[in-house]
């Protein structure tokens, strides 16, 4: 329950700073009231979660769970700037997905890994797994915002374009079509980047490329998930696995 409000709070936060008018295809909760009102609301999920958290009278756990929050907050700074060489701006992106999107999986899995008793090997495990997860997230979702439709997203083709954002998609184009180095610096910000960028996105390996990125990982996880004793758990696991390697379909 925690883990689940710092990420309610943190999709709320995100809603705000982008923005946003819709989440999965509904009303986004800063189009229903007001900026004002939302962020408090997220504010206030976030200070519950820390109240329940202290109720653990866990230190270790605690700080496992405070890294969440640290990474979170560090991961939506690094979103805001970009690099100027390749090799820096894929190093940025990686770190900045991880921190926004694959710490708190790994990091809540880790937690309960040590609640539960688990010995170093297993907490590791655990936490590679939910790393290698939630970046296979991620880049499926900067993936699927090339190639889905707005129904199918819930949100806007091309959004993360609109934001400025330039995710895996676009780094790997970038290595075919050196005229996105401009676009990524100023943040697509001119009349026609984004549709250029989107363009030629589309006419390079970039989205094949995210593709092999995803599922790298996403195998990585399922591999994870089988040194685990056989039970309904690990079952989960490699089915929650499964789904997202089945959302690129």
């Amino acid at each position: 329950m925690i883990s689940e409000m710092i990420h309610t709070a943190s999709l709320v936060h995100d809603d705000v700073i982008d923005q946003s008018f819709a989440r999965r295809g509904k009303p986004s909760v800063n189009v229903i009231w007001n900026h004002k009102k939302v962020t408090q609301a997220g504010d206030y999920v976030l200070a519950v979660a820390s109240m329940l958290l202290a109720r653990l009278k866990h230190d270790e756990v605690t700080h496992i769970l405070s890294q969440v929050l640290t990474d979170l907050v560090q991961g939506e700074f690094m979103q805001l700037g970009s690099k100027e060489t390749e090799n820096e701006r894929f190093a940025h992106y990686f770190t900045k997905t991880y921190r926004k999107t694959a710490s708190l999986i790994a990091n809540s899995l880790k937690a309960v890994a040590v609640l539960s008793g688990a010995d170093e090997q297993m907490v590791e495990l655990s936490f590679q797994y939910g790393r290698n997860l939630g970046l296979a997230f991620q880049f499926v979702d900067d993936l699927l915002d090339f190639v889905s439709s707005s129904e199918a997203m819930g949100k806007p083709a091309a959004a993360d374009l609109k934001l400025g954002l330039a995710t895996a998609p676009v780094l790997f184009a970038c290595e075919k079509f050196p005229e996105l180095n401009p676009m990524i610096l100023r943040r697509f910000r001119e009349p026609g980047d984004v549709e250029r960028a989107y363009e030629l996105v589309h006419q390079s390996q970039g989205l094949e490329q995210t593709r092999f990125l995803a599922r790298k990982h996403c195998i990585e996880a399922l591999r994870l998930a089988s040194q685990i004793s056989e039970s309904p758990y690990q079952k989960g696991l490699i089915v929650v696995g499964d789904f997202v390697l089945n959302r690129m379909k």
